[in-house]
């Protein structure tokens, strides 16, 4: 039967589902407690050797331990967890968000503070693996930002790497001398980084992308996702297209944008 367990060794095996790494073992804790009290698959016979476990008769277990419908029940339970983890289905924190309520309206704050943390943890776990998959996909970044009313910075990034940055004034009207610098700068730049796979995503790789990805979801930039093939001899018009709207919406003052 499957189980949702915690891990310091990632290793992919057949059947195996990975979520992380996390830099907090301390609120994963929290999150899976969470999910299992919550769901009532909280079972103190991690075996299920078909027999109730002491949890079930607390109310903390519905019973999978002993076969039967609680087994399919716990099969659907897994699914939406494993729904929840992937950002596809939130069922389950909506279910633990009324469990919170109602033991709010028994006055009973404590554990309506519990599953506040429950609820926190879960969150967390999901804006991190958002940040992982986004550290994982080692992507080239081209982002503008305002310095001031005549002088834009253009920071270049390949995943959570910072390849190159350089100042440009941007006082005059027309825009096709900048578009042909930032042309060629992302040119100049992301080809020497041309199919190079990314590195094991560590803690502290997984720090430096929540940095990137909260930056880059701020409203003080704009940015491009740059694709290998746009740097191909044979496709400069699809870079020099997404350079030009990138100027366009950094000069109207626009809100941070991304364009793929």
């Amino acid at each position: 039967m499957r189980s949702l367990d915690i891990t310091y060794d990632p290793q992919v095996q057949k059947g195996n589902m990975i979520w992380g790494p996390y830099t907090s073992r301390s609120t994963v804790e929290r999150a899976v407690q969470g999910i299992k009290e919550s769901s009532k698959i909280l079972c103190s016979n991690p075996s299920f050797k078909n027999s109730l476990c002491l949890n079930h008769s607390l109310g903390l277990c519905i019973g999978m331990c002993a076969g039967g419908d609680a087994a399919v029940q716990y099969n659907t339970i897994i699914d939406k967890v494993i729904a929840l983890l992937n950002g596809t289905d939130s069922s389950l924190l909506v279910e633990m968000e009324q469990q919170m309520t109602e033991a709010a309206q028994q006055f009973d704050f404590e554990t309506a503070a519990k599953y506040r943390d429950y609820m926190g943890a879960i969150s967390f776990l999901n804006h991190k693996e958002k940040v992982i998959e986004f550290a994982a996909e080692n992507q080239n970044i081209a982002i503008l930002e305002a310095m001031d009313e005549q002088t834009l910075k253009l920071i270049l990034l390949k995943g959570n790497r910072i390849l190159a940055h350089t100042k440009l004034e941007y006082a005059q009207p027309d825009i096709t001398y900048l578009q042909a610098v930032i042309t060629s700068a992302i040119m100049d730049t992301f080809c020497g980084e041309l199919n190079q796979a990314p590195a094991a995503i560590t803690r502290h790789e997984i720090d430096e992308a929540q940095i990137i990805y909260s930056y880059l979801k701020s409203s003080s930039c704009s940015y491009i996702i740059v694709q290998e093939d746009w740097l191909a001899a044979n496709n400069h018009s699809r870079l020099d297209t997404a350079v030009d709207e990138l100027l366009r919406i950094f000069l109207n003052a626009a809100p941070a944008h991304s364009y793929n």
